[in-house]
């Protein structure tokens, strides 16, 4: 699967924000394990993993994950991909809940720059920025549930081979494969890959 390209954040984030607490660097797995999420194409496990000192409780957030991955807008609607979640055993990637600092380095490590701003995919890891996950985006005026749905279908879709994609036109629906922190060039922010029709929601791809 392809990382997500790095994008221009405003300013680095404060490790002793309230958003942004300093952490440790070690990681807790969710002690969670689910069904196969979606009824075709290759199943893809996953697991969930939380940075101690982030106040975010794992099992809370391998449910919340496991949601956005089962919506029917999402891309187990293109009936090529399955999910399951999983807290053992062989696994195809790790949706890690992280602080800014160790975001920046494990996806520094991958060669991505994420400077306490954003997300990245690096290999078998998709990496969320604490503070993303915490506050949301200024791009994105919906409920922080509906940004976290974004940042879910955008890193995990890089994960399934997804590159980026840029706003189709004005008033239509930003593709969850655009860059929306961004700016969302005249598109509406929106979460999901696929409409609850199941229309995908996509736009050009950028190279």
């Amino acid at each position: 699967a392809r990382p997500t390209a790095p994008t221009a954040p405003t300013a680095p984030a404060s490790p002793t924000s309230p958003t942004s607490p300093a952490g440790t660097g070690t990681f807790v797995t969710a002690k969670s394990s689910g069904k196969v999420i979606g009824g075709a194409g290759d199943v893809r496990r996953f697991k969930v993993q939380v940075e101690e000192g982030t106040g975010i409780d794992p099992k809370k957030a391998a449910a919340e994950i496991s949601a956005v991955l089962a919506d029917e807008r999402g891309w187990t609607r293109d009936r090529k991909h399955s999910f399951q979640l999983v807290s053992g055993g062989d696994f195809d990637f790790e949706v890690k809940i992280a602080t800014p600092d160790t975001v920046d380095d494990i996806c520094g490590q991958a060669g991505l720059k994420t400077r306490g701003e954003v997300n990245c995919a690096a290999g078998t890891q998709v990496m969320v920025n604490l503070k993303r996950w915490n506050t949301g985006s200024p791009e994105f005026d919906g409920p922080i549930g509906e940004y976290r749905a974004l940042i879910v279908n955008h890193e995990v879709g890089h994960r399934i081979g997804h590159g980026h994609e840029t706003c189709p036109g004005p008033g239509k629906p930003a593709p969850a494969m655009m860059q929306q922190i961004d700016g969302l060039k005249g598109c509406v922010a929106n979460a999901w890959p696929y409409s609850k029709a199941g229309r995908y929601l996509g736009g050009p791809s950028v190279a």
